[in-house]
């Protein structure tokens, strides 16, 4: 059995670009589940690429094919406060696409030289200082081997809760419906009520649907949605016959010191780092600005396994420092006394023409 330098769990933005800037230098396996197949898995994602994503992909001189992107753009984000009625316009810079078709971009940019398993992990060993990967592909179990381990695998990450079970970040559950669009205009929303989640939801315009998500409390999750998304009739949404649903777990961290990096040779980046935005539940410019600094580390460290995570660690370092200040805004969001206040004061908001 050939031994890979690292096995990466995961082929979403962290995993997918850590395999592409490892290509070439280090002997890597990615598993990832099926994305491109009917019924394949699909990320319960608005689909919004934030200023910072577009600037790290800037950095790679990357520019994205136009049958990523989907109508409308939109420039305004409306947010809503359910339980005080009020709402106001604020300017966004978020371009608008095809969230499942974006992964698969991302995909396409691995080089041939990293090799590439379709499966679902079902177990990880580790013998004598090797990592053993079992995956399931169809029908078949394989296992492939690995001298590093790297958790590309989000918020439901098998490599953390292998070897990191007593690493809890706190968690929600992401529901996302998807309605044939109806609207009289082109919408995205931003949406607050406090009687069924602490967090936020959203409704977007995407290529003639409306999509209904918004991140809630694992126990009693869809009751809440299912509740929200009726007491929206009462703002002029009526979201009814869903063409499909999506569900996953979404990470929100509560402390820079929920973030684990891993240990020796084993790694966590993106989400399963708990590296996401707690405001905003952004996650992509995380996710590959994380692969970054670890294929960073991996390349540049001298001194074995220790050396490489303790680089890792201090590459991260501007990512705990934006973590601070998302975590330092997030009571200007959710408090629901200081959102009033904002919104009533109106500041940095758009004056709406009649």
């Amino acid at each position: 059995m050939d031994i890979f330098d690292i096995a990466i769990i995961g082929a979403g933005p962290a995993g997918a670009t850590l395999a592409r800037l490892l290509a070439g230098k280090m002997s890597a396996a990615v598993i990832d589940k099926k994305r491109a197949v009917p019924g394949g898995f699909r990320k319960p994602c608005g689909g919004l690429l934030a200023p910072d994503a577009q600037k790290i992909l800037s950095r790679f001189n990357l520019t994205l094919p136009k049958d990523i992107l989907v109508d409308p753009q939109i420039f305004a984000v409306k947010t809503l406060d359910m339980q005080s009625g009020r709402f106001r316009y604020y300017q966004r810079f978020y371009m608008n696409l095809d969230r499942n078709r974006f992964d698969q971009w991302l995909i396409s940019l691995i080089p041939d030289s990293i090799s590439f398993f379709d499966g679902i992990v079902t177990a990880i060993s580790r013998r004598d200082g090797i990592f053993y990967i079992d995956y399931k592909a169809g029908e078949k179990t394989h296992t492939i081997a690995a001298k590093r381990l790297a958790g590309a695998d989000g918020a439901a990450s098998a490599v953390r809760s292998r070897f990191f079970p007593d690493h809890q970040i706190r968690r929600y559950i992401s529901i996302q419906q998807w309605f044939a669009d109806d609207q009289a205009q082109p919408l995205y929303s931003c949406i607050f009520d406090a009687s069924v989640s602490d967090c936020c939801s959203w409704l977007i315009s995407k290529d003639g649907y409306t999509i209904f998500g918004g991140a809630f409390p694992v126990h009693g999750g869809r009751a809440g949605f299912e509740k929200q998304k009726k007491a929206l009739a009462n703002f002029g949404f009526f979201l009814d016959k869903a063409q499909r649903t999506e569900a996953c777990l979404v990470l929100r961290p509560a402390s820079v010191g929920e973030i684990c990096c891993g240990s020796k040779d084993i790694f966590l980046l993106g989400e399963a780092a708990g590296l996401i935005s707690p405001s905003s539940l952004e996650g992509i410019s995380w996710a590959i600005e994380s692969a970054c600094c670890l294929a960073d580390a991996l390349l540049k460290a001298e001194g074995g396994a220790e050396r490489e995570l303790a680089l890792y660690k201090k590459d991260l370092r501007h990512l705990r420092r934006k973590m601070w200040f998302k975590l330092a805004k997030c009571p200007f969001i959710y408090n629901p006394n200081l959102r009033d206040l904002i919104l009533r004061s109106g500041i940095k908001s758009i004056k709406m023409a009649d």
